[in-house]
């Protein structure tokens, strides 16, 4: 096969019925039931073709794990610490949910 230049794919691809756009993003969010995926300054590209729209998303990525504070872990946190509601949640959040994490943090 002989090389292209990107124009000439660009040609080709529209005659086939592809058409291929650059999207200037500044960030993605991926969001799963357990995480979030996050490209920052990413390289997008939506590709449609027979009336499927498709995106490519190239890039670094952070992943921030989702986790669920629950109502009673709260209200054992702000007892066992003797804090507000609002320490309290920001003591689990900073400790991913880990209970012990907190107490520890907040004890300290």
């Amino acid at each position: 096969m002989l090389p292209m230049n990107s124009k000439q794919m660009k040609k080709m691809m529209k005659q086939m019925g592809i058409d291929m756009e650059e999207i200037e993003a500044t960030e993605v969010i991926i969001r799963t039931g357990t995480e979030d995926l996050i490209f920052k300054n990413p390289s997008v590209t939506k590709i449609s073709a027979k009336g499927v729209e498709t995106f490519q998303i190239v890039g670094s990525y952070e992943v921030i794990k989702k986790f669920e504070i629950k109502e009673e872990d709260l209200k054992l946190i702000m007892e066992q610490a003797n804090v507000d509601r609002e320490t309290a949640l920001k003591a689990l959040k900073e400790a991913n949910g880990d209970l012990a994490e907190a107490l520890l943090k907040l004890q300290s």
